[in-house]
């Protein structure tokens, strides 16, 4: 073989996966940025939703009709009866949504009837481990109607590494309304359910709280490394193909 056969087949050699991986990489930059521009828009929706004063729940005959994207996180007042005698325990994951929640511990769900005999969970709010059992928390049975302020969500999707649910124990890994209420023969429920935020339980517990939207956005950051090492690939190429000339001068 020919030292300038030789030279031609080095050049494929190298600039072809060179050339694949630098678009590979502009690719990944490039759908950072894309995300980017989701992440921001999502978070704009979602500060907006949740900064948009109450409105009133929609009445049962609607709830099927509800569209999730323009209703996931619309906050909604209406008065209502806690049904304490089939509230159920969620068990408290990190949420980006209440960073006010960082130990162990569970969310409460309760059924709440309406006056028009609807139903809809509602989340009352946090209790830390240890205090599962409402007799440790008497205060916060309330009994009566009452005024429920919130933002609606819908059931969070089951994941293949989501512990099983454990109803004999009243114990649920997944925020699901319909699951929750057929286990504890409810009935029909709505297929959202609120997320409280007002008014406060006597004694504290459950704690409720207006949700924060605080999702990460490190998409640019994550661009700029995609980038910087397509530049990277760009220059150590550069110096190579420079050295190529005077290493063919020496061998010659």
């Amino acid at each position: 073989m020919s030292a300038e056969q030789t030279k031609r087949r080095s050049w494929v050699g190298l600039s072809v996966p060179a050339l694949l991986a630098f678009v590979v990489l502009i690719g990944l930059g490039t759908w950072q940025v894309q995300r980017k521009a989701w992440k921001e828009g999502l978070i704009a929706t979602l500060n907006a939703q949740l900064a948009a004063p109450p409105i009133a729940l929609p009445p049962p005959a609607a709830w099927t009709q509800l569209d999730r994207p323009a209703n996931e996180y619309r906050r909604v007042t209406f008065q209502a009866t806690f049904d304490n005698s089939h509230e159920a325990l969620v068990y408290a994951a990190p949420s980006t949504f209440r960073p006010d929640i960082s130990d162990p511990g569970y969310w409460v769900f309760t059924p709440a009837r309406l006056a028009d005999g609807g139903i809809v969970m509602v989340n009352r709010g946090f209790v830390p481990d240890g205090r599962q059992d409402p007799a440790s928390r008497p205060q916060g049975q309330i009994a009566g109607r009452l005024e429920i302020v919130g933002a609606m969500r819908w059931p969070e999707a089951q994941h293949w590494f989501t512990p099983a649910d454990e109803p004999a124990k009243n114990l649920w890994f997944t925020a699901d309304p319909q699951t929750i209420a057929a286990a504890k023969g409810l009935g029909a429920v709505a297929p959202f359910y609120v997320e409280q935020e007002s008014p406060p339980p006597p004694g504290g517990l459950p704690k409720p709280g207006k949700l924060e939207v605080t999702l990460p956005d490190n998409h640019l950051q994550y661009a700029l490394t995609w980038y910087g090492l397509a530049l990277v690939l760009v220059i150590s190429f550069a110096v190579w193909a420079y050295g190529q000339p005077r290493e063919q001068k020496d061998v010659a």
